[in-house]
This record gives C-alpha cells, structure tokens and sequence, in this order.
C-alpha cells in the first residue's frame, strides 16, 4: 500500500506542476498577443462577427483576425491563391506581359505575408488548446494521485489467506 501512496502523491505534484506550466504558458501566450495591440476588423464574420473590433487576446480573437486576414488577402488578389498567383505571373512572363507579371507577383508577396501572419496567429491558437490540454490533463493526474491517496487497507492478511 506505502507504492499506492508515493504514486499517489508523485501523482498530485505532477498535476500541480502540469496545472501551473499550462497556465503559465496561456498567460505567456496572451500577454503577447495583447503587445502586438491587434484589434479584429470590423468586417470579420467569425462567430456572427462576435470578435470584430475587439483586441485579439485570446485563442477565439486569435482565430478570426486570421480568418479575416485570410478573406482579406484573398479579396486583394482577386480570389486567387498564393500557389495560383505564382503560376500566373509565370504564365504572363512567358507570354511577355511584364507589367501583368508584376501585379501577380505584388499581389503574391501579400498574399506570402497574409500567410506568415495566419500561420503566425494559427501558433498561438494551437498553444492554448496545448495549454489548455496540460491544465486538463494536470487537473486529471491530481484527481487519480487524490483518489490513490485515499485507498485504504482492508486488513493486513493477504487476500490468499482469507479463503
């Protein structure tokens, strides 16, 4: 019984620890998404527009600014795609329009930078639910240390004997 109890305990520490690293890296993760004093544009329809011109400081607000981004970026090149923009400019340069292979390729690096900053904001999205995983999964290891803490002993006889 003394293994059940030091498992039991390692057990509650371990959840302890695991409680404390999680919220340590949410409250990490949202003080720096509070620095870079981004607010969601008013024309973002996550949620029914629940996070449009509120500051992105949490996993939801962290997703609808990079929804909108997205539909953003998407609208500034005509519905096109990186990938798509690539293969026009290349098309418009073998056919020798270079001004048309200009505009593919300006509306390409916007649509490279509206990538870098989803996949950016996709980070800190992925971290919460991490974090938020850890602290659910502390909060378990700390209930089963609990629950092994509190087996108690039936007698001293070993069960073989009492037949």
């Amino acid at each position: 019984m003394k293994a059940t109890k030091i498992v039991g305990i390692v057990s509650i520490i371990a959840g302890i620890v695991m409680i404390i690293a999680g919220a340590l890296v949410w409250g990490t993760v949202t003080s720096q998404l509070k620095a870079e004093a981004i607010t969601v544009p008013g024309d973002s329809t996550f949620m029914g527009g629940a996070y449009a011109g509120k500051e992105v400081a949490g996993p939801l607000s962290a997703y609808a600014q990079a929804d909108i981004i997205n539909h953003h970026a998407l609208d500034g090149a005509g519905g096109k795609t990186y990938a798509e923009l690539g293969a026009l400019a290349r098309e418009a340069r073998e056919a020798g329009d270079e001004a048309a292979a200009e505009e593919y390729t300006a509306q390409r690096t916007t649509a490279m930078n509206a990538s870098f900053l989803r996949a950016s904001l996709f980070t800190s999205v992925v971290s919460y639910g991490v974090a938020a995983l850890v602290i659910g999964l502390g909060l378990l290891f700390g209930l089963i240390g609990w629950a092994l803490t509190t087996i108690k002993t039936v007698g001293t006889t070993p069960v073989a004997d009492r037949v």
